[in-house]
């Protein structure tokens, strides 16, 4: 398990899996441990991985300074792996929130990326959010499963701000609610520093306007990828993503919730690699 040092003496871990051209990779939650992303449906048979635990997750080390789970202050977490990676420029790829700090992280070192790939993103960072209309559209066509009339009102409580988060509401976020899911989600909690995600949105982290304008120079390809049946982002908030950079585009796949490795490996597998072995 390689390990390096960031700028304010925070000792951070990252896992190497597969073979081949690196690809790194930020995990979201926020704050979830990179164990979750797995192998992301496959890919180390194209690339080899390289997953970064934040600050206070997985094999990484608690930093002194708590207010350093803020998004913008790790984007230099990311340049010290870089360049511990020893990659003068890199593939990116970002999952859910760890989307927010991969646009921060371009829009401040936009030389550094070669590919950018934003999967099922949080574009808080753009000044854009799913909004509870926009969850609850996607749950609602969900109507046909058998978990969904207990599921549903659940959520619609804690979207209102009326309830708690309960795990009952867990499917939505899957496009497949079978074994794989049921144990990804069991996983969730262990793998989780709450203290730390309850700081990554914290006042302060985004400033659009200025992001939105270095992102509009952003040369590198980008690749946005939405699941049909995610709620955050539904793919209609993916195009919107898509439209702050310059040279992007969308795939959204069929079936999928917030984690489409797991929905079709095969599927996300094929589109994900396709796009890092086109041409520039």
């Amino acid at each position: 398990m390689p390990t390096f040092t960031t700028a304010d003496g925070t000792r951070l871990a990252h896992h190497l899996r597969g073979a081949g051209e690196p690809l790194a990779v930020l995990p979201g939650g926020p704050f979830r441990a990179s164990a979750y992303l797995g192998d992301l449906g496959g890919l180390t048979a194209h690339r080899r991985l390289a997953l970064l635990d934040l600050r206070g997750t997985g094999d990484s080390a608690v930093p002194a300074d708590p207010a350093t789970y803020r998004c913008d202050r790790m984007t230099e977490d990311v340049e010290a792996w870089r360049d511990h990676l020893g990659l003068d420029h890199f593939d990116l790829l970002a999952h859910s929130a760890g989307a927010a700090l991969a646009m921060l992280y371009a829009a401040r070192h936009p030389h550094r990326i070669r590919r950018l790939l934003l999967i099922t993103p949080n574009p808080s960072a753009l000044g854009l959010r799913a909004t509870p209309e926009d969850r609850l559209a996607a749950a609602a066509a969900r109507a046909h499963e058998p978990w969904f009339p207990e599921a549903y009102p659940a959520f619609r409580a804690w979207l209102a701000g009326e309830a708690d988060f309960d795990e009952v509401f867990l499917p939505f976020f899957h496009g497949r609610w079978d074994d794989t899911a049921r144990a990804h989600a069991d996983a969730e909690l262990e793998q989780t520093n709450e203290e730390a995600a309850d700081r990554y949105f914290a006042e302060g982290a985004f400033t659009p306007d200025a992001t939105r304008a270095a992102l509009a120079a952003l040369k590198a390809p980008v690749l946005v990828y939405a699941g049909a049946l995610d709620g955050g982002p539904r793919p209609d908030l993916a195009r919107r993503t898509a439209e702050c950079f310059p040279n992007a585009e969308v795939v959204v796949q069929p079936g999928a919730g917030h984690y489409p490795w797991l929905d079709d490996p095969a599927e996300f597998r094929g589109r994900v690699a396709g796009f890092l072995d086109r041409e520039r």
